[in-house]
């Protein structure tokens, strides 16, 4: 983790200083993070079964030149393993249903495939994470025979789900060391054996800290990994083991924005809070859509109608590491099966393929909106429509990006107060003479970026 590193470098001088205080000591430098390739970079989550009318390793890699054209960096795959038959939902099941953490799901392909797949990645400069579920398994794991005491049993001695509505997996008992152990070795086997780059880890909130802060020290032994916790709630998992979580608030408000039940009063709560509580140097995943809510709670365009484009460009531009769900840059209007096949179409709105493709190179050129400590801090600006006008700067190293958006479905002419100057329009082109008081005039849920020249 970035801030790891940093803490040695620290720790270094202040061990040499105490050691010999005659002595001059230079401390070890550390020449470059190893994670410093997820700086700029922006998280595509792969759904492998509905990529593809084959749904397989070997089909989505064809895709690879176009999520490369598209600018993408790192290639998060939903659950590659077995997936159970034992209590099953659906007639294909869920992912997140593993059977063992060891295989790949035959759907996709095989091992060999898979680790092509990561190889062939890896050479186009992509970086691969995998998902990772340890809270639980299916229900026919082959872990469920041998070692029923590495889960949660009742008073009877039979083995409970994590609650009643998950009724096709199984939940782990963390105070099993055994199986903690077994975990681990897992997860060692495709870092070592596949060469993957870090895992995103499923409901991580509901596996204790300690185990997860073991397992990333195994891991880095082997390579440094990028570790993502799919969770909000427990920030000590930031400390040690995670560098980035769930932005679940501000994807949460910007449905309530759309719906009217937010204002711009709320973001700006959301980072104060933010900034207040995240340990250094990590940071929050920033998403209009991801698995769960395109399947459950409705496309992009259910929960933000008119405005899908506006929040794609928030969710680029705030504090974070930006995610884009499969399908989203060809205007996926459709919530995907979660339990059966059902192929994504790629062919329903070029123009977001357009606006993914310019916010990928707009973060990438710009260090002000990189992530975590290699961005700049949100700053916001006072306006004269508090409730639906937002505007914010983002600086670092002397590169400035201003926003101005608003964040309502009726027209809107309003004033920032922004720093003076000659600014380049992002998306319009040309440049922009802006006074210490500008005014703006905006469409319903318009937005522009301006970069300071």
């Amino acid at each position: 983790m970035k801030q790891y590193y940093s803490i040695l470098i620290v720790l270094a001088f202040v061990v040499g200083a105490c050691s010999n205080s005659t002595q001059k000591t230079t401390a070890p430098v550390v020449d470059e993070n190893p994670l410093a390739w997820s700086d700029d970079a922006v998280m595509y989550e792969v759904n492998v079964r509905q990529f593809t009318p084959e749904g397989t390793f070997n089909a989505f890699a064809t895709h690879l030149p176009r999520l490369q054209e598209l600018g993408v960096e790192i290639l998060w795959f939903m659950p590659i393993h077995p997936i159970g038959k034992e209590n099953r939902k659906g007639t294909l099941g869920s992912y997140y249903s593993i059977q063992d953490y060891k295989a790949v799901n035959p759907e996709f392909g095989t091992f060999e495939d898979f680790k092509s797949l990561v190889k062939q990645a890896h050479e186009m400069g992509y970086k691969v994470l995998i998902d990772c579920v340890a809270n639980h398994t299916s229900w026919d794991n082959v872990w469920m025979s041998e070692h029923k005491d590495w889960y949660t049993l009742d008073s009877l001695g039979n083995v409970l789900p994590p609650n009643p509505d998950w009724s096709d997996v199984a939940d782990l008992n963390y105070d099993n060391e055994e199986m903690r152990a077994a975990m681990i070795d897992a997860m060692e086997y495709w870092v070592a054996e596949a060469d993957i780059d870090g895992y995103r880890c499923d409901y991580a909130g509901g596996v204790p800290t300690d185990f997860w802060e073991e397992a990333r020290a195994s891991l880095d032994e082997i390579k440094p990994v990028f570790m993502q916790a799919e969770d909000q709630d427990h920030l000590d998992l930031l400390n040690m083991a995670f560098d980035c979580n769930y932005g679940w608030t501000m994807h949460h408000y910007m449905n309530e924005i759309y719906s009217g039940e937010k204002s711009v009063d709320d973001i700006k709560t959301y980072f104060a809070q933010v900034d207040s509580t995240y340990p250094f140097g990590t940071y929050p995943l920033q998403f209009t859509s991801n698995h769960d809510e395109n399947s459950w709670n409705g496309t992009a365009y259910e929960r933000l109608g008119d405005a899908v484009k506006t929040f794609a460009v928030l969710s680029f531009t705030i504090p974070g590491m930006p995610l884009v769900y499969s399908g989203q840059e060809a205007g996926l209007d459709k919530r995907l099966e979660f339990f059966e096949k059902d192929e994504i179409d790629w062919n329903r709105d070029p123009s977001m393929t357009e606006l993914y493709k310019q916010l990928i190179d707009l973060k990438q050129e710009n260090p002000a909106l990189w992530n975590g400590e290699a961005g700049g801090e949100i700053e916001f600006l006072e306006t004269s429509a508090p409730e639906k006008l937002l505007a914010f700067t983002r600086e670092k190293e002397g590169n400035s990006v201003l926003v101005v958006m608003n964040l309502s479905a009726e027209p809107l002419a309003g004033t920032v107060e922004s720093e003076a100057g000659v600014y380049s329009s992002y998306f319009a082109g040309g440049e922009i003479t802006l006074d210490a008081n500008a005014n703006f005039t905006l469409d319903p849920w318009d937005y522009k970026i301006l970069i300071k020249n």
